[in-house]
């Protein structure tokens, strides 16, 4: 069963993913982020603090599908959190070191879909619970420079097809989750 949780910053998207796998006999915690600044690294020790000890904790945010797979146990859920920072690192890794407005967006795009197209098709065959946790991008002004304007285009389509493909999808306000699939 895959479920997707979504919403905006701080709108407690976290804390209703974990919720959702609190009665597992176990969690497969997937971060997605990395490091690349002293906040950065403050952000994900908080987080690793406030896990619980018993989960399993992979930092990851490729090949997914090695660790997200039939042989996961049904009784152990899978929370990757998040997926909007998993496309921003596929971004930037697609685009390498070139200035991000000389990048060619349709063919970054083509990459990031068929790295979420294996993560769909992981997910569908894991028998474990999955819960992806994700950023609802499109609710505000249109962004100003070219690298966010496709970056919101990009990850708003990412999370229709998870949407899509989820039998479950959450939006979270406030800290109120509320179902709408």
């Amino acid at each position: 069963m895959l479920t997707l949780v979504t919403g905006g910053a701080r709108s407690g998207k976290s804390r209703h993913a974990e919720s959702l796998v609190a009665s597992a006999d176990g969690v497969l915690y997937i971060a997605t982020s990395h490091i690349f600044d002293e906040e950065m690294a403050a952000r994900i020790q908080h987080h690793r603090d406030s896990r619980p000890a018993h989960w399993r904790t992979e930092e990851r945010w490729q090949q997914l599908a090695e660790i997200i797979t039939p042989d996961n146990a049904p009784n152990e859920a899978v929370l990757l959190e998040c997926i909007t920072t998993l496309v921003t690192n596929l971004l930037f890794a697609y685009g390498g070191a070139d200035d991000p407005d000389s990048w060619d967006y349709t063919t970054l795009e083509a990459q990031v879909q068929q790295e979420i197209d294996m993560l769909i098709a992981a997910c569908a065959a894991c028998p474990s619970p999955v819960v992806l946790v994700t950023n609802e991008v499109g609710m505000g002004i249109v962004p100003e420079n070219r690298l966010a304007r496709h970056f919101r285009d990009i990850a708003g389509r990412v999370n229709q097809r998870l949407a899509q493909a989820a039998d479950h999808v959450w939006l979270v306000v406030s800290g109120i989750g509320v179902k709408i699939k």
